[in-house]
């Protein structure tokens, strides 16, 4: 494996070829990341795969799963593979966006206002349940998101580099929840659903409660991963190789969902309330050449695109009620879309 931990040259150029020392140290890279998480979460390597593209491309995810599936620790430990800030925001409905993007504080003291940041100035940000949030502050923390800044009391803060934001929301409780408008989902890079655990896995993971793998004194050997190195990788992955044939290919199937009676069986058509935004080619651009890099490689072939069909557009493809009563998964009306479309 490569050292990663001397800080890494400057990036080269968009558009230059990556060298073979390049891939080298992108895959001692991700390699230390992805042992440090499989060393504490077991299974979920879809998840893995997730974060290991958000953590690369500086997207944002969405979890959705029911309690207890490891959300919080996957994300916690992706930051401590990284040596990165980490904080937890448990959304609730009395939650206000002065509480997650910061507030002024008057010191009476000095007769002045002095600004507080809130925990979303931290490289890594978990919002648990942001579905309990009300509107408003879902809001605040989206344009967080967006425009990688907050603004208290007329000052503009930059939130650090890299920022992650993975957000969580249980399918299973309504009660209580504000669903996330279809405009502030797109925002998200993917939407990663997952499921329980094998028995082995479970099994596994009561192994290692018991062996003290998750003990808070427990201190994991470093990675030698640095937030500089991360950086670097962000920027090596704009410089994978994408063919003008997978970009059109990209675009006819975003088309699709926004046609789909024209190319995918009526009887699935008709769920399709609206199709993709142009936020989901751009997603798909930046995940594929991400997923790429994960596989050794400097160029991104259709297989990659195929691959993350599911989390990049089970979010953005927005079904009609009827689907619900039909239990009809958008996952189906995906998989028609890409088998409308030629392979190139």
């Amino acid at each position: 494996m490569t050292d990663t931990s001397t800080t890494p040259p400057p990036p080269a150029a968009v558009g230059t070829p990556i060298s073979p020392a390049d891939l080298e140290r992108a895959a001692g890279v991700v390699g230390a990341v992805s042992h440090a998480f499989s060393r504490k979460v077991v299974g979920q390597t879809g998840l893995r795969d997730t974060l290991l593209i958000a953590l690369i491309t500086g997207g944002h995810v969405l979890l959705e799963s029911v309690p207890g599936l490891a959300k919080t620790t996957a994300a916690a430990t992706l930051a401590q593979s990284v040596e990165a800030s980490f904080t937890r925001i448990q959304c609730t409905p009395d939650l206000l966006p002065s509480d997650i993007t910061g507030t002024q504080i008057y010191d009476a003291q000095k007769s002045t206002f002095v600004t507080q940041l809130g925990p979303v100035h931290s490289n890594f940000v978990l919002l648990d349940e942001i579905n309990r949030s009300s509107a408003k502050t879902q809001s605040a923390m989206l344009e967080a998101m967006q425009e990688r800044q907050t603004s208290i009391g007329g000052t503009v803060y930059p939130l650090p580099r890299p920022f992650l934001v993975l957000a969580t929301q249980n399918p299973i409780e309504q009660e209580g929840t504000y669903q996330l408008p279809g405009a502030q989902l797109d925002r998200f890079l993917l939407k990663e659903v997952l499921d329980y655990p094998s028995p082995a896995e479970e099994a596994e993971v009561i192994r290692r409660i018991e062996a003290g793998v998750y003990d808070e004194q427990q201190v994991d050997a470093p990675t030698g991963v640095s937030l500089e190195d991360v950086v670097w990788l962000q920027e090596l992955a704009k410089r994978v190789y994408v063919d003008a044939s997978i970009v059109n290919y990209i675009v006819q199937l975003i088309y699709v969902t926004r046609h789909p009676q024209q190319y995918i069986p009526g009887s699935l058509a008709d769920y399709v309330q609206f199709g993709a935004s142009p936020r989901a080619s751009i997603a798909f651009m930046q995940a594929a050449r991400a997923l790429a890099l994960l596989h050794g490689r400097d160029y991104v072939i259709p297989e990659d695109v195929k691959h993350l069909r599911h989390g990049v557009l089970r979010h953005r493809v927005i079904l009609g009620y009827e689907a619900t009563a039909d239990d009809v998964a958008p996952e189906t009306i995906i998989d028609a879309v890409f088998a409308s479309v030629q392979t190139p």
